[in-house]
């Protein structure tokens, strides 16, 4: 992969060979955050598990005391006095089958999050096949399948985020922004952190963290000394 001049001169102050502790790797990720717009600080964690096994599964959500640095949009699915309150709690976009045709006929996806009723679940079923690769379809251990519509909303916005593995088994979670400063990214980096090794499944065998990654948008990873974390 051909890479800039100036992401080769950011490279030059990182040592490839080093894993560094927490603190020096967001110290770092911040100085290589040099492009003209605020850059998303990125958290790439690979954990010794099979993701094809379901017993090694690892998902869940958590929310990072100091949120993204974005405000997410949130689409619910609710009928009635649900949709009333999610409405109020505020949803960015209410509806039933509705919405599921808008999905289906426009290809419309302007929202970050879907959460549902569970008894709305039937309907949003139908949309498996088009929100379930882009990480979208509503699931109870995120906290997006609910009755509870007014915190899982305010938790969203409040700047909770999903993780999950991809094939690969890597998780690929946002940590915030090169404009939060040092104290916020590190608080934001222990939440998640502890978040992901609570998750060890019972099945998981060996060592669990097998590397975590820190980068910026533009900026070259910094592998971070795993020894640190469990």
């Amino acid at each position: 992969m051909k890479r800039g001049k100036r992401y080769k001169e950011l490279s030059k102050l990182i040592d490839r060979a080093v894993q560094y502790d927490p603190p020096e790797a967001i110290d770092l990720v911040q100085k290589t955050a040099k492009a003209k717009f605020d850059e998303t600080i990125e958290m790439h964690i690979r954990l010794g598990v099979d993701s094809r096994h379901a017993d090694q599964q690892v998902r869940g959500a958590v929310v990072l005391p100091h949120g993204t640095g974005r405000t997410k949009r949130v689409l619910v699915f609710a009928k009635g006095p649900k949709a009333d309150e999610a409405r109020e709690a505020g949803a960015d976009f209410v509806g039933a089958e509705d919405m599921v045709e808008k999905i289906r006929t426009e290809n419309w996806f302007d929202y970050d999050v879907v959460v549902a009723t569970p008894d709305m679940m039937g309907v949003v079923g139908r949309l498996g096949r088009v929100l379930g690769p882009k990480g979208l379809m509503p699931n109870p251990k995120s906290g997006t399948v609910t009755m509870d519509l007014t915190r899982a909303i305010a938790e969203i916005k409040a700047g909770k985020i999903e993780y999950r593995l991809d094939k690969s088994n890597i998780i690929h979670c946002p940590l915030g922004k090169a404009s939060f400063g040092q104290d916020k990214l590190a608080e934001n980096f222990k939440v998640l952190m502890d978040a992901v090794i609570r998750a060890k499944p019972a099945a998981a065998k060996g060592q669990y963290l097998r590397s975590v990654t820190i980068t910026s948008t533009m900026g070259p990873g910094i592998k971070i000394n795993t020894a640190r974390l469990s």
